[in-house]
């Protein structure tokens, strides 16, 4: 642990402008961002009295070995840069929300020729319009119900290319659920205007579409065409239906979000009811835990920069209204944010009266629940993760808490397509942002200890040259413009690094043999602060390198359920990786290689002369005989295939089915 003294900058080389700061560990990671209307000023408020910090502040500080500052033009710069930034490292002393579900979103590919309508979780994709968040069961029954009226292509890319080759729609087309431009029952152009009524109705103007088709089924009425009138009458059924799915909580010309808070000293939980058209057309909730010393408005403010700003098409998602608990700090900045992320005016307030002011205490009232049930949920998952590392800290008698542990596999198929995998477990909870993969080669590849050895030296040999580059000092650091960090900030390097910081444990899968190599491997490249065991599989051994005798973990041990879930997950990462390299190299021509051979020429020789035995055996004139097929090409392709029999037998074939090895 760092004493805040020994980097703490001069106060005179602190600027008294705005700013945004960063805290950065002794590995260079940046472990906080903060922005400043003042940078000494509260920058000094960190080094003045230690001691006097409230307790996680206090944890910051002496976490961290350096502190850097990049002045801005107004406090507008410094909201988006701090925002960029939180984004760009994620630093674990900042409140990040996270959503305590993933929700699923009707979305609409509008950036498609012909738009998709599909139900997607997760990352939000440029050129996509998005709708919602719903439960799982209300989404799926929306979709199918709107397909009836808005008949919107729904089908995968494969299935789309399918149709378009034999000319025949899918299911959904036969049902009349699609419109079937894959078979030009409709333009591309008129398909697209069916997918934008669609997020017109989903955007909120359902009396205008329902309105329509009323007059239309009026005017077959007229004409006497019922069984028009009868479709007709059945398309606004369905839309009425969707339409009053959502009740109706405020006046019809209300778009709003809904934001309520309800937090203890650890943790904070946030709902927001998403109110379109008076309708709550979705909801969604957030869990976070109080890393960082903030105030309510502190948290609000952190909120909507995380909720609006984690995309760039904002246009048809920032309401008119915001609806908050307390007004955030550096109010007039964010409205002048969201206001440009949206391209109108957005207003953030509190309601005092009225049915908003009601609305936001059953939004408070789902805060408070959820936070109860996350607590419920969480007790005996944080119990037990914290039995099982101290139970194996304890064992293994380390002098070190375990925060991050990487586990190593090895796979191949008798000796070929050798690969590794590298998990990542940091307080007992897998971070697959980490993992890695590695394909092993040359005299690694001949048995598993030689390529334990390759892989832990390549691992922390990219370590030790992160960690000799210039980590940086306490001081400013240029910007090239507002929100927006330099292209030489040496953030961005350690942002972007091949590996993250050192673990504390390394676990290899196998026993002494393979922990005897990994340990080679570290004490070879000087690194002496990361221990190794190994889990072998026959009777669950711990080995500790250079011991004659194993630890046996008792068999209702946390601490053994942990290492066997890392051990499994490190084999099914590494299977994976071993499966999709060897389906590659089942595939492999002795064509492939050959400059200027593209797939269409190859198949044209194949297809030619029928087999690779008979390309072999022919001249390069009688290769000019092929389609495309010239001579320059006909003398590559002679001198490759030369140079490849030269250079040895064709490695074995290998019976996927019994694990034979085949005679060539």
């Amino acid at each position: 642990m760092a004493d805040p003294a020994s980097y703490r900058p001069q106060t005179g080389e602190i600027p008294t402008t705005p700013g945004v700061y960063r805290f950065r560990d002794p590995h260079g990671r940046v472990i906080y961002v903060g922005k400043a209307k003042n940078l000494r000023s509260r920058l000094n408020s960190y080094f003045a009295n230690p001691a006097g910090l409230l307790p996680k502040t206090h944890a910051m500080v002496h976490a961290a070995s350096s502190v850097e500052w990049t002045m801005v033009g107004s406090e507008l710069e410094s909201l988006q840069l701090e925002y960029t930034w939180i984004k760009e490292f994620k630093p674990r002393f900042n409140v990040v929300f996270r959503d305590d579900k993933t929700y699923p979103y009707l979305a609409v590919s509008m950036g498609e020729k012909l738009p998709r309508v599909q139900v997607m979780r997760g990352e939000r994709r440029k050129g996509t319009r998005y709708f919602g968040p719903y439960t799982a069961g209300a989404i799926r029954e929306t979709m199918d119900t709107l397909l009836r009226v808005f008949p919107v292509r729904s089908c995968s890319p494969g299935v789309l290319k399918r149709a378009q080759a034999s000319g025949r729609p899918c299911l959904l087309g036969y049902i009349d659920k699609c419109s079937a431009p894959c078979v030009g029952r409709v333009t591309a152009e008129e398909h697209r205007a069916i997918a934008e009524d669609f997020c017109s109705f989903m955007g909120g103007e359902a009396k205008r579409f329902i309105t329509r088709l009323e007059k239309d089924m009026g005017a077959a009425v007229a004409e006497l065409d019922y069984e028009r009138a009868a479709r007709l009458r059945d398309d606004i059924i369905a839309l009425r239906k969707v339409f009053e799915r959502n009740a109706v909580v405020l006046s019809e010309d209300t778009d709003a979000d809904v934001f309520a808070l309800h937090d203890d000293d650890l943790e904070a939980s946030v709902q927001v009811f998403h109110v379109r058209g008076g309708r709550v057309r979705g909801q969604r909730g957030w869990v976070v835990e109080k890393v960082e010393d903030a105030t309510t408005p502190e948290l609000i403010e952190h909120l909507l920069q995380q909720v609006y700003g984690e995309d760039s098409d904002n246009q048809g998602r920032i309401p008119r209204e915001v609806l908050v608990p307390e007004i955030p700090s550096n109010h007039d900045e964010l409205l002048e944010w969201l206001g440009g992320l949206r391209g109108a005016k957005v207003d953030i307030r509190v309601p005092q009266r009225g049915d908003k002011a009601a609305l936001m205490s059953t939004v408070r009232e789902n805060a408070e629940q959820a936070l109860k049930l996350h607590k419920v949920r969480r007790a005996g998952d944080i119990t037990v993760r914290s039995q099982a590392l101290q139970e194996l800290q304890e064992a293994l008698e380390l002098p070190v808490p375990l925060l991050r542990i990487e586990c190593y596999d090895i796979s191949h198929v008798q000796g070929t397509n050798v690969v590794a995998s590298m998990v990542v477990v940091e307080d007992g909870l897998p971070k697959k942002a980490d993992y890695r993969k590695f394909s092993i080669t040359g005299a690694a590849a001949s048995d598993d200890t030689a390529a334990m050895h390759d892989v832990l030296t390549r691992r922390f040999r990219h370590y030790l040259q992160d960690k000799s580059a210039q980590l940086p000092k306490s001081g400013e650091v240029p910007n090239s413009g507002a929100g927006e960090p330099s292209p030489d900030d040496p953030a961005l390097t350690g942002a972007k690094a091949r590996f993250a910081y050192p673990p504390n444990l390394v676990v290899v899968d196998g026993g002494q043999p393979q922990v005897n190599a990994a340990a080679r491997a570290l004490a070879e490249l000087g690194i002496d602060d990361v221990y190794v065991v190994g889990l072998a599989k026959r009777l669950e051994e711990v080995w500790l390198p250079d011991s004659d005798f194993p630890v046996i973990l008792p068999r209702t041990s946390q601490g053994l359920y942990l290492l066997q879930r890392i051990r499994d997950e490190a084999h099914r990462f590494a299977i994976t990786f071993h499966r999709q390299k060897r389906g590659k190299a089942m595939t492999v021509s002795a064509l492939d290689g050959v400059p200027g051979l593209g797939e269409a020429k190859r198949k044209a020789l194949v297809a030619h002369f029928g087999s690779l035995k008979k390309i072999k055996a022919a001249t390069a004139l009688e290769l000019t005989a092929a389609k495309g097929i010239g001579p320059a090409l006909a003398d590559a392709v002679v001198s490759h295939l030369a140079a490849a029999g030269a250079s040895g037998e064709a490695a074995p074939a290998v019976n996927m089915t019994t694990g034979e090895i085949l005679e060539i």
